[in-house]
């Protein structure tokens, strides 16, 4: 029994949202998040939370550094814009927002129908799976409102394309 076309449209549309924040686990579940799209259609964004200016003197000085973390951000996500079209022969959907990571994000999953599947990594570190991780399985379960693939973070390239 084949699938049905509005099956296929679904499967298409769906968005996988990786966090791109500064830990290492990043890289894996960005590879994960592309690996999926490649192999079962879809896309992936990328979401980049700046932190806000905080109380400067000058306000010249605020908008400078301001415009500097966001200039950063857009060099950071076209860098892993162009890994993640390697990867699925398509370009992501590049999301920079400003504030609290958690917040931004739980903000971003109620406001975009587009996101159909969270992935994160979690840490090796002894510290636990990551501040994000901690809030999504604990405190901030209730506000989630995508599935989450949470990715082990010591998972090598060959068992990522095994389990993808």
């Amino acid at each position: 029994m084949g699938e049905t076309a509005e099956a296929a449209q679904a499967r298409r549309d769906r968005v996988f949202l990786v966090v791109v924040d500064d830990s290492p686990e990043r890289t894996l579940a960005l590879r994960y998040a592309a690996l999926r799209v490649r192999k079962s259609g879809g896309r992936v964004a990328l979401l980049r939370v700046i932190e806000p200016a905080g109380q400067v003197e000058w306000a010249g000085v605020g908008a400078m550094l301001a415009e500097e973390r966001r200039e950063e951000a857009e060099r950071l996500l076209s860098g892993l814009a162009a890994e993640v079209n390697e990867l699925t022969g398509g370009l992501p959907i590049l999301l920079i927002r400003e504030g609290d990571p958690r917040d931004e994000l739980l903000a971003l999953l109620a406001e975009d129908p587009r996101i159909s599947i969270l992935v994160l990594a979690s840490s090796t570190g002894s510290s636990g799976p990551g501040p994000l991780i901690q809030a999504l399985t604990g405190r901030y379960a209730t506000k989630l409102l995508v599935p989450m693939t949470i990715v082990p973070g010591g998972m090598s390239d060959a068992e990522l394309e095994r389990v993808t």
